[in-house]
């Protein structure tokens, strides 16, 4: 990939193309994968499917901190190799392994015993968490599986290749159609493990996709650097990690913390609204995918162009990127809107779950093209190395304004359950606004410019 891919020279709309398609498609099997472990869980029961759902503000810890470590290195790795210090570079990868394997462990030990605290503020009982813990235990004892593998994933992300990733994602898919079943249920020898199956499958999958990134990062450019001593923990690097890494975490789980203050909400309507909603997330992610893909692309060809101090064309790419992003989701509301009932009837049967649902998307569909000033902005945000404003946005977009417009809005004004999200829908798109009118005053801060950001 880093061969006929150059991410500090090729045009920018080719660049896009080219990192973005992979990525897309990838995070497509991702959303399928999680749209499987869904629809199994809803041939279990509805009470399964309210359990997915409930556990996905705790899973997301894995996924905050993931996402957090693989832009951390994909945007160290990307500086080093714009700015030519490859083996910079490749002591940038052993070190993100040796970070993986330690935060794995605190992550491990908050899942194990926070998770009934957190299901029993969401509504829980004491049934509805002995099921949701059947899944996510299993789950938290593979973390390690998934930082490793999104810390290979970065170093890969980082020289243009979003391919093998997408390789991993697609085997996986079509891996999950066939352990689902054989773990939930059982066959011969294997006992049927219920819901506890969805996560035993999830754990083999990564396994395997791990080996694989594995040998991919094995074989690239700048593994001639990689030697043993690389392994050895060093301050001077592990450093610069956290500081990239931590804000992007916590600006994730903030993403968590607001799904978990909408399930707050959501719960005072019963589990079939928490069923309905936790399908029709499952759909909207489907129709984000490309976005999510701009987002991996924007991080990748920026940090190389941040190294290389190729100004210009890191506001050529947030520009059109934007533009990308925001009119396929404008073309994606609509099919979200007229459709909504159809796709959430895909996971569920029950009626009332459905067209709670179904509110929800129709809502979405209004949100949709603002959220690629969100995904864009906090790629560039990591790929300049200023993660913390990740985080402020985060704190601002998804907990602060939410949680008092909805405490407003439902306790004080009486809301009914569609009013909840009426209100993220309003504070999306003002918040949407305002970052808009900050990023082009920001990006002139760290270019020490006075360029306007919409001239392309």
């Amino acid at each position: 990939m880093s061969k006929t891919i150059k991410l500090t020279k090729d045009p920018i709309w080719s660049l896009l193309r080219k990192v973005t398609i992979p990525a897309s498609v990838g995070s497509l099997f991702q959303t399928f994968y999680n749209l499987v472990d869904t629809w199994f869980a809803g041939r279990i029961s509805a009470e399964a499917i309210s359990a997915i759902a409930k556990s996905f503000p705790i899973y997301f810890t894995i996924i905050a901190v993931g996402v957090g470590l693989g832009a951390a290195t994909n945007a160290l790795i990307g500086n080093s190799i714009g700015e030519k210090k490859e083996r910079v570079a490749s002591m940038y990868v052993a070190q993100s392994l040796i970070f993986a394997l330690t935060v794995s462990i605190f992550v491990t030990l908050f899942g194990l015993n926070a998770s009934n605290y957190l299901l029993g503020i969401m509504g829980s009982d004491a049934d509805g968490i002995a099921l949701t813990r059947e899944y996510l235990d299993i789950i938290f004892y593979g973390t390690f599986i998934v930082l490793i593998q999104i810390s290979l994933n970065g170093t890969l992300n980082a020289q243009g290749d979003t391919k093998s990733y997408r390789n991993v994602l697609i085997f996986s898919f079509f891996l999950n159609i066939f352990l689902n079943p054989l773990f939930i249920w059982g066959y011969g020898f294997i006992p049927g493990f219920g819901i506890a199956g969805l996560a035993i499958a999830t754990v083999i999958s990564q396994s395997i996709g791990t080996i694989y990134l594995a040998y991919k990062v094995n074989n690239c450019k700048i593994r001639e650097y990689l030697k043993a001593k690389c392994f050895i923990p060093k301050f001077e690097y592990l450093k610069p990690l956290t500081e990239q890494a931590v804000p992007v975490m916590f600006s994730m789980l903030f993403i968590g913390v607001g799904i978990f203050n909408i399930l707050y909400f959501i719960g005072q309507f019963g589990d079939l609204a928490t069923a309905g909603y936790g399908a029709a997330l499952r759909v909207e992610q489907v129709f984000l995918l490309p976005v999510i893909g701009l987002n991996t692309a924007v991080l990748s060809i920026g940090g190389q162009n941040f190294g290389a101090k190729a100004y210009d064309r890191i506001r050529e790419l947030y520009t059109k990127a934007l533009l990308f992003g925001s009119s396929f989701m404008a073309i994606a509301g609509i099919i979200i809107f007229f459709g909504a009932e159809f796709f959430v009837s895909l996971f569920t049967d029950n009626q009332e779950a459905v067209n709670s649902g179904a509110i929800y998307l129709k809502v979405a569909a209004l949100i949709g093209p603002i959220y690629p000033v969100f995904f864009i902005t906090t790629a560039v945000f990591q790929a300049v190395k200023k993660p913390l404003y990740s985080l402020y946005l985060s704190i601002l977009r998804l907990t602060a304004f939410p949680f008092l417009s909805l405490w407003y809005v439902i306790n004080i004004r009486g809301g009914d359950y569609e009013d909840i999200f009426y209100t993220i829908m309003a504070t999306n798109w003002l918040m949407g606004v305002v970052v808009l009118i900050f990023i082009g005053y920001f990006l002139n801060n760290v270019f020490k410019q006075n360029k306007p950001l919409f001239s392309y």
